[in-house]
């Protein structure tokens, strides 16, 4: 049988440098992405990873908040605080694992870990009796929370391997797209066949999601080292090496690093006073937990179209025009006015706007931005400490939010006070945010002048 014009014989039929990539599928790819032909399969098995990723994550996360508050609201401080140590605890083997085993390698060990876990769940809450199921509920809380962090961070880092600064700005975007439908349709799977099917096979479900995002990481491995072989590194497929604990130690020692760590604190510091003002104004204006849950899903679903427009359409230009330090400022701009719109009207459609374009500018633009601050860093710390800021600083800055929040209060601070706290505490996070984006920008820079 003979080979068909330009390919390779042996080469897969998606390989990037074959003329497929330039037929009818990649001219209308290139019309929602600007991605160059050679792009298109790593472009679109990254997406299936995060699609697969998010599903399997979103298939958990209801059974998970229902368990969450089943044991009683004032539980969810010490739920917190669990997932908090649970998350410090991971990164010392995960931290070994990258130290000693090419990322082919320790990410599907990573993720197959998470699957066994969520195995082992499922067996259990299928022989669990009344008393034992409100513990073990608990406990799938904060490993749920664990797993949604960790393998989100893993994805990132991944792709932070693969693809450079100036790509970052032209794809993420569109990839971080494949996380919001993923997210929407693993949502719709529990809500579809939670009433019919035990808790048990919904967790096989997302169990097995994992495996084919192990698939899409192997894929993703071999594309990976010909799209972005960055100067003085070596082979993508080497251990990392270096020290277990690089990724708590390394973020202390380069001023880069830290301003991302104070860029991630103020962001969840932020996050949670919102979302303490949000559960005051929602319990005065609702007096049904079903309408409450009805307002919550409005804002849902309107986060979720929001931000997949956004992302499909106007992630990419906003990051090539404006660049990564204005990308990140955009978030911490829309916070101050948030808390200045909640300072002086209080009410419901006040929160659910400031919500959908918060959080829609979260996923949408503010992701996507700070994942290139990643691609101008070395391996080490695009895996080891990238986890530790993604996981261990992301919680720390929920409780120090919480505690924050409960000590003003405590102190007699009204929500019009507090608001002004969470303001000023913006605008040193939308410094921080230029700040980043200016020594990204000579990082980059540097870089290419090394190539």
């Amino acid at each position: 049988m003979s080979e068909r014009p330009g390919n390779t014989p042996g080469a897969p039929p998606n390989d990037p440098s074959t003329p497929e990539s330039e037929g009818p599928f990649y001219r209308l790819l290139n019309r929602v992405v600007n991605v160059r032909p050679r792009e298109v399969p790593a472009l679109l098995w990254s997406w299936a990873y995060i699609f697969t990723v998010l599903s399997s994550y979103y298939v958990m996360r209801p059974i998970r908040d229902q368990m969450g508050v089943a044991g009683g609201v004032k539980n969810l401080q010490w739920l917190f605080m669990g997932t908090l140590i649970c998350m410090l605890l991971l990164n010392v083997p995960f931290g070994a694992l990258v130290k000693n085993l090419p990322r082919s390698r320790f990410i599907p060990i990573t993720y197959r870990f998470f699957a066994v876990s969520i195995i082992l769940f499922a067996i259990a809450f299928q022989f669990a009796d009344e008393t034992s199921i409100i513990w073990l509920g608990r406990a799938f809380f904060i490993w749920i929370s664990v797993f949604n962090l960790f393998v989100v961070s893993v994805f990132w880092a991944l792709i932070v391997d693969t693809f450079s600064s100036e790509d970052g700005k032209r794809l993420f975007g569109f990839i971080a797209a494949g996380a919001t439908i993923g997210a929407i349709s693993g949502s719709a799977v529990t809500a579809t066949l939670a009433r019919h099917i035990p808790v048990a096979v919904l967790l096989i479900i997302a169990a097995l999601m994992l495996e084919v995002a192990v698939l899409c990481v192997r894929k993703l491995s071999r594309l990976s080292h010909a799209l972005n072989a960055r100067p003085g590194e070596r082979n993508a497929e080497v251990p990392v090496g270096g020290r277990v604990l690089a990724g708590m130690t390394r973020v202390f020692k380069s001023a880069y690093l830290a301003n991302i760590v104070v860029f991630m604190l103020l962001f969840s510091i932020t996050s949670t006073f919102i979302y303490f003002q949000q559960a005051d104004i929602v319990a005065r204006s609702f007096s049904e937990r079903g309408a409450q849950t009805a307002f919550f899903a409005r804002i849902d679903l309107l986060v979720n179209v929001l931000t997949l427009i956004v992302q499909l359409f106007l992630t990419a230009r906003i990051l090539r025009f404006a660049g990564v330090g204005v990308t990140l400022a955009l978030l911490p701009l829309v916070t101050v006015i948030g808390f200045g719109t909640l300072a002086f009207l209080p009410s419901i459609m006040a929160l659910m706007i400031v919500q959908v374009v918060r959080r829609s500018g979260d996923y949408a633009v503010a992701r996507p931005a700070r994942e290139v601050l990643y691609t101008v860093v070395p391996r080490e710390d695009r895996y080891k400490s990238k986890s530790f800021i993604d996981t261990v600083v992301y919680r720390t800055g929920d409780q120090l939010g919480a505690w924050s929040y409960v000590l003003l209060t405590g102190l007699g601070l009204r929500l019009t006070q507090i608001a002004g706290v969470g303001a000023c505490l913006a605008l040193v996070w939308l410094l921080n945010g230029l700040w980043l984006g200016r020594r990204q920008d000579r990082l980059a820079l540097l870089s290419q002048q090394k190539t």
